[in-house]
């Protein structure tokens, strides 16, 4: 039977159970994740938090983390500065990065949503005001999001990946995780039940301050 973890990844911590190498200690899957034999369906860099799915299926593994099937993952973006709509056609038209341009994303403009507190707290400059976006995109790229908004004049203060597909980290705080243990309800996603009960998923992320 198999079985798909949606995990709430806390600011720090590597998408993965082992740190090997490293000359100082640094927090892994393993801290938080007691489940055998399950493996991250893609990643999560080290300073993003949020949404990390784990599962023990390889097929379903690949479907989540292979960008040829382009799942949405929606992101909760902190920016440095004040987005202006011009800057907004930009990711939705697609950004030229490095190496390449971007699909187009989605993105609009949020108040700022209620979200746990990050620790570390993100460090603001007091003459440069902040602003939140929610941002949709179906690739993969390496730190692919802080690299668009800072393509268009905005860097990425904080982010929060929020929902991949219909799955979503409503009701699961930080370094917590739901299990989906039916394989009907894995690909059921929203309305799956899990270990607590059945959830609904909010896509669209939390509601604002």
């Amino acid at each position: 039977m198999s079985r798909l973890l949606l995990f709430n990844k806390p600011f720090g911590v590597l998408s993965q159970f082992t740190d090997r190498g490293s000359p100082t200690a640094r927090s892994t899957l393993s801290d938080f994740v007691d489940v055998k034999g399950v493996y991250p369906a893609g990643r999560l860099d080290r300073d993003s938090e949020g949404l990390l799915l784990l599962c023990d299926d390889g097929r379903l593994q690949a479907r989540i983390a292979d960008p040829r099937f382009k799942m949405p993952k929606t992101y909760l973006v902190q920016v440095e500065g004040d987005p202006l709509e011009p800057e907004l056609t930009r990711l939705r038209q697609g950004v030229r990065l490095k190496d390449g341009m971007t699909l187009p994303a989605g993105v609009e403009r949020i108040d700022a949503p209620d979200l746990w507190p990050r620790d570390p707290p993100i460090r603001r400059r007091a003459t440069i005001p902040d602003s939140w976006l929610r941002l949709t995109i179906r690739e993969g790229r390496n730190r692919q999001v802080r690299r668009m908004t800072a393509a268009i004049g905005l860097p990425t203060l904080r982010l929060v990946r929020w929902s991949i597909g219909d799955w979503s980290l409503d009701g699961i705080a930080p370094g917590e995780f739901k299990v989906l243990s039916e394989l009907s309800d894995v690909a059921s996603g929203p309305s799956a039940k899990t270990g607590r009960g059945e959830t609904t998923a909010d896509q669209q992320g939390p509601s604002s301050r």
